[in-house]
């Protein structure tokens, strides 16, 4: 899951003192179960057809929030504005990432997706400096943007002319990860200012995305002739660990430890989708395919580099 925190800031417990193993845990798990997502969503299309996929993705997640949700005794938001963009958000964040996703690693490894999700800081990048006025490039993220294009072409393998590439799911997985910032601009813009809980407004966002889903799934797909139980079981994880547990997690972290260093668990996500793919799935792993994931993450990293006096009130952090 993908989202944006609004106005977070670090929290210090009672005490004055912090636990940092407590929060290096929860990190290291979020790390974890958002590498290992690309490995559900391809276990899951064994079983089912993408849409369904992402609709199960959404069901569970949402189940989860929800639950999460009635815990606190906190309401969905109101105002017909506010669902509106929220119906946005949830398109751009979740419903159309996660299908192109799903989709994609029809043809491609889950290794490749992995690292294609890692690609969405640069999309960031670009987006922003059209899209947010505040933004200004220094020489500094103009250099990891092209670092990070660089990664993309040997991921790819731009010498050998992609040979043995599936263009198409490659496009998918590269398009779902421009989806995420653009979500991100669209919220920045649309719901920063809002009154309403961090907990109510995903809540909300992953509500309407299981809507949308709902709607079109039947449209596209049969239902499967028998379910198979490890695809499913691949799809529940991935919904309820991989999106719902995870976006509570993340939440934590940013209020307890800041946005700037929660947003670090991104560059391990392909590293552990990588890892996964080829321990679990025995997918097939060249040289380029390691070797551009670090340009990727490295050109990543500068192009979120800030000036020392530079401040920014959100954060932004990307799951397949």
């Amino acid at each position: 899951m993908s989202t944006t925190t609004i106005s977070s800031k670090p929290s210090v417990p009672a005490g004055g003192v912090r636990r940092p193993l407590h929060w290096r845990v929860r990190f290291t798990f979020l790390s974890l179960i958002w590498g290992f997502s690309f490995l559900f969503m391809k276990v899951g299309t064994h079983g089912f057809a993408p849409f369904q996929v992402t609709l199960g993705r959404l069901v569970f997640g949402t189940a989860v929030l929800v639950v999460a949700m009635a815990v606190k005794r906190e309401r969905l938001p109101r105002g017909a504005r506010t669902w509106a963009h929220l119906a946005v958000a949830g398109f751009f964040l979740n419903a159309l990432p996660f299908s192109l996703f799903a989709y994609s690693e029809l043809t491609i490894p889950s290794t490749l997706a992995g690292i294609c999700n890692a690609t969405s800081p640069l999309w960031g990048m670009v987006l922003s400096l059209v899209a947010l006025s505040e933004d200004r490039p220094t020489r500094v993220r103009v250099a990891g943007l092209g670092l990070g294009f660089l990664g993309v072409l040997t991921v790819l393998g731009a010498w050998q002319g992609f040979h043995g590439l599936d263009a198409r799911g490659t496009t998918m997985a590269l398009l779902a990860s421009l989806s995420y910032p653009v979500g991100w601009i669209y919220v920045r813009r649309t719901l920063a200012g809002s009154t309403e809980s961090h907990l109510s407004l995903t809540g909300g966002q992953l509500l309407l995305a299981t809507v949308q889903l709902a709607v079109v799934t039947p449209l596209f797909t049969d239902l499967p002739s028998h379910l198979s139980v490890v695809p499913l079981l691949a799809i529940a994880a991935l919904g309820a660990l991989g999106t719902g547990v995870a976006m509570l997690v993340q939440y934590g972290l940013v209020a307890e430890v800041g946005p700037t260093t929660a947003q670090m668990v991104t560059y391990f996500v392909p590293i552990i989708a990588t890892a996964a793919g080829v321990a679990v799935l025995g997918e097939h792993l060249t040289w380029s395919t390691p070797v551009g994931a670090v340009i990727v993450l490295a050109g990543a990293a500068l192009t979120q580099a800030r000036p020392r006096s530079g401040h920014r009130s959100g954060t932004q952090q990307a799951e397949g």
